[in-house]
């Protein structure tokens, strides 16, 4: 009897796959698997994603549908995979089809920074890229910050105006290539060119030339500006004072630490204490800033960071950078190409206008910008990486919401801006905008509204913003004619710590900044709210002092200082010695305890941020800022250098209303703060103190609100929470409690992560 040997069977199963998956190298990903596995069929692109029809026998499959959960492109990110079996077809190969139909679901790449393998030839003399500016290929690049519309195809990118050469169109061509559809590829025949020229505008060298000129220049202290990514950059010398100097003067930047580049990482291990995570964070694709630990011993220049214990590092990320940086330098200051407070310069003519007057030379380059985007910047916190800054590399990554939300647009705040798009389930909030404080600002505020509307494919058809009547970012949602909906500042601080932790029903939300618009109308800030996307309680706050000169409290932290002192000590205040009465003069403090104690011009607040600044002032840190939280950054930055151990809380009382909030009042801390500074004790040990006095108050404040709610669960937003030493202690204390704690991840906890919450609020009213 013959013997019969049975034959594999044929599956075919149908992928649709959502999420980051275009431009990213994902179907010639899909075509090489397939052949290397001997499979048949197709894979095409669709507005919803990626759709792929594979067919052969049930082991491979699988082994195929393993390596696209675990082995994509480095750029690639799948929000959704369906898979569902169908009947088998007669494919003879697998093939690459072009673009189908469906519904539109279109996710946008962020930039990304120069991969390994292009690192390599960009350094390769045998290459025909060698030394190539913009090198690049499907696994990195620029994609946001040169996408003009939609499908992505070059046509809609900035490179429409640079014809692919023979040698790079049969890359674009070829599945099997890295370089397959990766619409930026260029070389030196076809591509964009870099130019040196004076702050005047004189073309002085092109190409390479402009590069090794651009090279002696920094190393001889001049100061470039360079164009990047999504903007330009002012570099100098990160080692040469005068060169850092001289930034600091003409940049109008008082003492805000200055980001610094370093060739790699072991150029960061020299200059800062760096960890396993931070080093990982920095040579991610994302490459952002990291906040790390600065070394006693540094090289740096001392006015990178002044008064600070901590830098921003982070590795070149653009092959210009590389040329610039490799075997020339230890460190390169890389900061924002503005004048403070005005958004970052993307566009050249615009950039020679409004930086000629503090680069000697431009390093430019005739590849088109079409959205800003500064750095991203974040440090460690708890294991997990804490944005302070969420913009290049980053933006406009989604993030998903824990319910469905109708098609909206979520304004955000007025500092730290950044809007909010959202969907279905996706959010997609912007890069960093900048603070709505001038019209320069205010104007890429509306084009990135535009832009990110465009190439995300829906129309808002509801707007939310801010209580506050006069933040231009609220101004703007009421000009829009799309029907409004306003959300408190601190419950969307609640909501957005919440939504991108994936939770739902009610919380107990610690929210700690420095200004928020509140229901009753004074200046919120120390709040403890309890509820969820449907609403809140404000369950307890910071007992409210008053802010003298209004807006002039948050310049002139002397005065909070002058204004808790009153509160605590009356009169006193302006008898006693100490740091903060040096600022007002004799014949002016009966005046200013006259506006005081009649409320003239001093609005009430119960802000954290102000209670920090006071303390800041007390200890003679800071009496006047030069940017946002500068009295809070130096005052942690004084409390990590305690020695002593750990301390003790200052006295504090929890003040009980019958149907009112509890309030959380820190008068009597102040005395305790003076009789240290009487007795000469460390002001490292009073200012560690200090925080551990507000750590263990808020800790208390929420067991109380947890015993009388039965939440259990804790969220921690705001401003504020960008201090590590605060947050540790507080996040140790509840989880301690056996509360569970909550911190942000994927958003800032600033402002900057407003709309996010916005969003989540207006989308669960809507339904």
């Amino acid at each position: 009897m013959a013997e019969h040997r049975s034959t594999p069977l044929t599956h075919r199963r149908r992928h649709t796959v959502q999420g980051i998956v275009q431009g990213v190298g994902f179907r010639p990903f899909v075509y090489r698997l397939a052949h290397e596995l001997n499979l048949t069929g197709w894979v095409r692109n669709t507005p919803a994603g990626v759709e792929i029809e594979i067919q052969g026998t049930g082991d491979r499959l699988d082994t195929f549908d393993d390596a696209v959960r675990n082995s994509l492109p480095p750029l690639a990110v799948i929000t959704s995979h369906l898979r569902t079996d169908i009947p088998a077809d007669d494919d003879q190969s697998f093939t690459i089809l072009p673009s189908g139909g469906g519904s539109c679901d279109i996710q946008i790449t962020p930039d990304s920074a120069l991969c390994s393998d292009c690192l390599r030839e960009l350094f390769d003399p045998a290459g025909r890229r060698y030394r190539y500016p913009f090198i690049t290929c499907t696994n990195c690049g620029p994609r946001y910050s040169i996408i003009t519309g939609i499908p992505y195809d070059r046509p809609n990118t900035t490179m429409a105006a640079f014809p692919l050469c023979p040698d790079c169109l049969r890359e674009y061509r070829d599945p099997l290539d890295r370089r397959f559809h990766a619409q930026p590829i260029a070389c030196h025949i076809c591509g964009p060119q870099v130019s040196l020229l004076t702050f005047a505008g004189e073309m002085i060298a092109v190409r390479d030339a402009a590069v090794t000129q651009s090279i002696e220049l920094l190393k001889n202290g001049a100061i470039l500006a360079v164009k990047g990514i999504g903007g330009y950059h002012l570099a100098v010398d990160a080692c040469n004072d005068d060169a850092v100097g001289r930034l600091r003067e003409r940049k109008k930047r008082d003492e805000k630490p200055f980001a610094v580049m370093v060739p790699s990482l072991e150029s960061a291990r020299e200059l800062a204490l760096t960890s396993e995570l931070e080093e990982r964070l920095m040579s991610s694709p994302e490459a952002p800033i990291i906040i790390v630990r600065k070394r006693p011993d540094s090289e740096l220049s001392a006015l990178i960071a002044p008064h600070n214990g901590w830098i921003g590092l982070m590795l070149p990320y653009a092959p210009l950078h590389h040329l610039l940086m490799r075997d020339n330098f230890q460190a390169l200051v890389m900061t924002s190409g503005n004048i403070s407070d005005e958004p970052v310069a993307f566009e050249d003519g615009e950039a020679l206008q409004r930086l000629a007057g503090i680069a000697d030379y431009f390093l430019l380059h005739d590849r088109p910008i079409h959205i800003r985007s500064d750095d991203s910047v974040m440090r460690v916190f708890q294991g997990k990486p804490l944005f302070y800054r969420r913009a290049r590399g980053y933006a406009p990554r989604a993030v998903t919401l824990p319910f469905p939300v109708p098609p909206l647009l979520a304004a955000g705040a007025e500092l730290k801006s950044a809007v909010c798009l959202a969907n279905g389930d996706r959010a997609v909030l912007s890069q960093h905008i900048g603070d709505l404080q001038n019209q320069t600002t205010f104007d890429s505020f509306g084009h990135t509204v535009t832009h990110l509307s465009g190439i995300l494919g829906f129309k808002p058809g509801l707007v939310a913003c801010d209580l506050h009547p006069d933040y231009l970012s609220s101004r703007f949602a009421e000009d829009s004619g799309i029907p409004l909906t306003l959300v408190q500042h601190h419950h969307a601080h609640l909501a957005s710590c919440m939504a991108e932790n994936g939770l739902d029903g009610d919380v107990i939300g610690i929210i700690f900044d420095g200004t928020g618009y509140g229901a009753d109308g004074t200046v919120w800030g120390g709040e403890f709210l309890a509820g969820g996307y449907d609403g809140y309680r404000r369950a307890g706050h910071f007992r409210p002092a008053p802010m003298p000169g209004g807006d002039a409290a948050v310049r002139e932290p002397w005065r909070m200082a002058m204004s808790y002192l009153y509160q605590a000590i009356g009169e006193a205040a302006f008898t006693i010695d100490h740091p903060a009465a040096l600022h007002l003069p004799e014949k002016e403090r009966a005046l200013f305890a006259q506006m005081l104690r009649r409320g003239i011009n001093s609005p009430l607040t119960s802000s954290c941020g102000r209670l920090f600044d006071a303390v800041a002032a007390l200890l003679n840190l800071r009496h006047t800022v030069s940017y946002d939280g500068q009295g809070a950054i130096e005052l942690e930055a004084l409390a990590e250098s305690n020695d002593e151990g750990k301390t003790a809380s200052y006295p504090y009382s929890i003040v009980f209303n019958e149907e009112e909030p509890l309030q959380l009042d820190f008068s009597s801390m102040f005395p305790g703060i003076l009789t240290d500074i009487d007795a000469g004790i460390e002001t490292a040990a009073i200012a560690h103190r200090f925080h551990q006095t507000v750590a263990s108050a808020a800790t208390d404040v929420c067991l109380l609100i947890s015993g009388t709610t039965a939440l259990d669960r804790v969220i921690l937003s705001g401003g504020v929470f960008q201090n590590r030493l605060l947050s540790e202690m507080i996040y140790t204390a509840l989880t301690r409690k056996g509360l569970h704690v909550f911190t942000h991840r994927l958003v800032p906890p600033n402002d900057g992560g407003i709309a996010l919450g916005q969003a989540a609020i207006a989308g669960r009213r809507k339904f």
